[in-house]
C-alpha cells in the first residue's frame, strides 16, 4: 500500500502482489479531489480503527501508514467546517490501473477534471446507448423497462460484472454472454461482435468450448454440454443479418489446446494454452456443427450433460440420451448457416448438414412427438422425458416453444403444443409461466441435479424467466400467423405482465410476495405453495436481453436488418397506438404504429410529414434522411 500527493488531491493505492491468477501488479486506488490544497489525513493499515482489545474504534487522527505487511485499507479524513445555510462538496474517486503507473496517471487525470464534466461523459455514453431504441406506449412502467433498465441490466450487470446478488463468480459463460449479447444488434453491433470473436477464441479444436472461464488467465470448464458451442453460429447470423458485416467471418482466431475430458467425468477444470491453429470465424462456427451430427436410437442429436438446461446433467451421461430441444435449435441454425457454407464453396459440408438436419425434422415429427405436445428428451436407457405418461415433468415449455420458433412445422402441431402451453404450464392465478410440470422430485431414471431444487424452484417448475420469455415470443409467432385469433396479441401482452417485475411488484397482491426489486429482471419466479409468487435470482439473468428483444421484436414487431426493416405489431388491444424512435449515428426514424384502418391513418395521426408503412412491408432505412416518420396502421381487435 502506498500514498500519492498530486497537484488536486491525494490518492492512496493497493497494489496486488500476488500473480498466480494474472492479476500481479495491478493497483486500485481511493482518491480525493481537494483543489483548495487543504491534505486530508490518511492511513492503510485498518489496524488503526480497533482499540486495544480489538474493538471498533474511530482514531482521534490517522496516521499515515504505507507499506507492506499491514492490514491493507483506504482510508482518507478531512474536516469540514460550515456556517449556517452554507455547503461544501467533496470528490472521492475509486480507479483502477494495470500497474502503480497507470493507477497514479488515472487519478491524477481524474483529480483534475470537473466532475461533473466527466459524469456528463458517462449520461452521453449511455444516453446514446440506451436511446438507441426508445418506445412510448399508454403503460409507463414498460417504458421504463424497455427504454432504460432492460438494456443497462444487460451491459451493466451481464457483460460488464458479470456478477449480481446471487453469483459473483464473474466468469464468462460462453454461451450466456452471447445470449445477452444478441440484444446489441442494434444499439451496440460492436459489442455483439466482439463478444462473437471472445467467444471463438475460447474453442478447442475439436469444435467443443468453455463452458466458462475466467479472465485474464482463461481458466475454465470443459464440458460435455451439448448447446454451448451451438450458440456461436447462431450469434453469427444474428449478428449477419443486423449488420450486413460478412467480413467478420473471415476474421482469424487461434483455437485452445488442452486435456480431454476424462472418460466417465463430466467436466475437466483447467487453464488450456492458446494453441498455434489458426482459423476463420466461419471454420470456427462450423466446427460446432460438425460435432453436433450424432444422433440417438430415437434419430435426435445426442444431449450430453446437458442442453441449456444444465439441471439436466444425468438424462444423457452415458452418451446415448437425446435432446428434443436441441434438434429445433439445430434445425434452425443449419437452416441459416448452410447457405452461407455453400456460398464459400463446402457444398458437402453443407449438404452433410442439410441431410442432418432432414433426419432431427424427421425425428421431430416421429417419436418426439406426444400425441399433444413434444416430449423434451429420451434417457439414455430409451425412456421418455416430458411425456403424458411420466408422473412428474409431464410437459417441458422450451419444447414447446422452439417448435414455434425454428418454424419448419405444421400448423396444427404448433397450435397444439401452445394449446398445451397454455393448459398445463399457465398458472393464470398467481400470473406463471412454468418451466415444466409437474415438478420433478423422485422421478426414475434421474433428470440430474435439477432434481435437487425444491419443487417449482428455478428450472423445477418455477417460472424461468430466460424460457418465460421463448414462450412469450412463440406465442407472437402464433399471432401473427393466426389473423383470425383475435386474442392472441393480449395472450402476449398477460405473458409480458407475468415475466415483467415491474408489473409485478405493482400489482396488489402479486408485489407483496414478489419480494424483488421492480426495475430488474429476475431469474426465475417461485410456483409451488408456500413461496408461490416470490421471486429469486435477480439480476444476473439472461432474461434480460431476451426481455428486450421480446418487447421490441414480438410486441412491437419490429424486425431489422442491416438495410431494411419491417413491422408486424402485436399490441395489445387496449393499446390505441405506441411510438417506436430508432437512432443510429445521426438518423433518428420515428414509427407510430396506430390501430385503426390505412385509408385513416394519416389524417388521424396528423404527424407533419409522416409517411405510411403497412404492416409488414420493408422499408430500406438506410436511405432515409435524417429525420423520417411513419405510420404504421394495424386493425385486430
Amino acid at each position: 500500500t502506498s500514498v500519492h500527493a498530486m497537484p488536486a488531491g491525494t490518492a492512496l493505492l493497493c497494489t496486488q502482489q500476488e500473480r498466480s491468477r494474472g492479476f500481479g501488479a495491478a493497483s486500485a486506488f481511493l482518491a480525493l479531489a481537494h483543489p483548495s490544497g487543504e491534505r486530508p489525513q490518511w492511513t492503510c493499515d485498518r489496524r488503526e480503527f480497533f482499540d486495544k482489545s480489538g474493538a471498533l474504534a474511530l482514531p482521534p487522527g490517522l496516521a499515515s501508514r504505507q507499506g507492506g505487511g499491514l492490514d491493507p485499507c483506504a482510508a482518507l479524513s478531512i474536516s469540514i467546517h460550515l456556517e449556517a445555510g452554507a455547503s461544501v462538496e467533496h470528490v472521492f474517486l475509486l480507479g483502477f490501473g494495470a500497474d502503480q503507473n497507470q493507477a497514479r496517471a488515472l487519478a491524477e487525470a481524474a483529480t483534475a477534471e470537473p466532475v461533473l464534466q466527466r459524469q456528463g461523459k458517462v449520461d452521453a455514453w449511455w444516453n446514446t446507448l440506451l436511446r438507441a431504441t426508445q418506445v412510448k406506449t399508454p403503460d409507463p412502467l414498460f417504458d421504463a423497462l424497455v427504454n432504460r433498465w432492460l438494456p443497462y441490466q444487460t451491459v451493466a450487470c451481464r457483460l460488464w460484472a458479470k456478477a449480481g446478488f446471487y453469483q459473483a463468480g464473474g466468469a464468462t459463460g460462453f454461451r450466456d454472454q452471447l445470449q445477452d449479447a444478441l440484444a446489441l444488434a442494434w444499439s451496440a453491433p460492436q459489442m455483439l461482435r466482439q463478444q462473437i470473436l471472445t467467444c471463438a477464441s475460447r474453442q478447442f479444436a475439436q469444435g467443443d468450448v468453455q463452458h466458462w472461464w475466467h479472465a485474464p488467465d482463461g481458466a475454465g470448464v470443459r464440458t460435455h454440454f451439448s448447446d454451448d458451442l451451438l450458440w456461436l453460429p447462431f450469434a453469427c447470423l444474428h449478428y449477419l443479418r443486423a449488420s450486413g458485416d460478412d467480413a467478420v467471418l473471415e476474421q482469424q482466431l487461434p483455437f485452445l489446446e488442452g486435456a480431454p475430458i476424462p472418460e466417465g467425468a463430466e467436466d475437466a477444470y483447467y487453464v488450456p494454452v492458446i494453441g498455434t491453429e489458426m482459423a476463420s470465424l466461419f471454420e470456427h462456427a462450423a466446427r460446432t456443427i460438425d460435432r453436433s451430427l450424432a444422433v440417438g436410437a430415437h434419430g435426435l442429436p445426442l444431449m450430453g450433460s446437458g442442453d441449456w438446461n444444465d439441471g439436466m446433467n444425468r438424462v444423457g451421461i452415458a452418451g446415448r440420451g437425446e435432446s428434443v430441444w436441441l434438434a429445433w435449435f439445430l434445425c434452425t441454425i443449419v437452416q441459416g448457416f448452410a447457405p452461407l457454407a455453400r456460398s464459400r464453396g463446402e457444398v458437402d459440408r453443407a449438404a452433410r448438414w442439410e441431410a442432418s438436419a432432414r433426419g432431427w425434422h424427421a425425428a421431430l415429427l416421429g417419436p418426439a412427438w406426444d400425441g399433444k405436445w413434444f416430449r423434451r428428451a429420451f434417457f439414455d436407457d430409451g425412456s421418455a422425458l416430458g411425456s403424458a405418461a411420466n408422473p412428474e415433468a409431464r410437459i417441458d415449455l422450451i419444447a414447446q416453444a422452439w417448435a414455434v420458433l425454428c418454424g419448419n412445422v405444421p400448423l396444427e402441431l404448433q397450435r397444439s403444443a401452445m394449446a398445451a402451453v397454455e393448459e398445463h404450464l399457465m398458472d393464470h392465478r398467481a400470473g406463471l409461466i412454468r418451466l415444466l410440470d409437474p415438478p420433478l422430485h423422485a422421478a426414475v431414471p434421474s433428470a440430474g441435479y435439477i432434481q435437487a431444487y425444491p419443487a417449482g424452484i428455478r428450472e423445477n417448475g418455477g417460472q424461468y424467466s430466460h424460457a418465460g420469455v421463448w414462450a412469450l415470443m412463440a406465442q407472437a409467432s402464433m399471432a401473427a400467423r393466426e389473423p383470425n385469433d383475435k386474442g392472441g396479441a393480449d395472450r402476449v401482452w398477460r405473458s409480458f405482465t407475468w415475466l415483467s417485475p415491474a408489473h409485478r411488484a405493482a400489482n396488489p397482491w402479486q408485489g407483496a410476495v414478489y419480494g424483488l426489486e421492480p426495475y430488474v429482471m429476475a431469474g426465475d419466479t417461485y410456483s409451488q405453495a408456500p413461496y408461490t409468487g416470490r421471486g429469486g435470482w435477480s439480476w444476473y439473468t439472461g432474461a434480460a436481453g431476451w426481455m428486450h428483444r421480446a418487447a421490441i421484436e414480438s410486441i412491437f414487431g419490429l424486425h431489422i436488418d442491416a438495410s431494411s426493416l419491417h413491422c408486424t405489431p402485436c399490441l395489445p388491444s387496449h393499446w390505441p397506438r405506441a411510438d417506436i424512435h430508432l437512432r443510429r449515428d445521426s438518423r433518428v426514424m420515428h414509427f407510430i404504429l396506430w390501430r385503426g384502418a390505412a385509408a385513416q391513418a394519416l389524417e388521424a395521426v396528423a404527424e407533419p410529414g409522416a409517411l405510411l408503412l403497412l404492416p409488414g412491408q420493408p422499408l430500406q432505412w438506410s436511405l432515409l434522411s435524417a429525420h423520417s416518420c411513419h405510420v404504421i396502421p394495424w386493425e385486430r381487435e
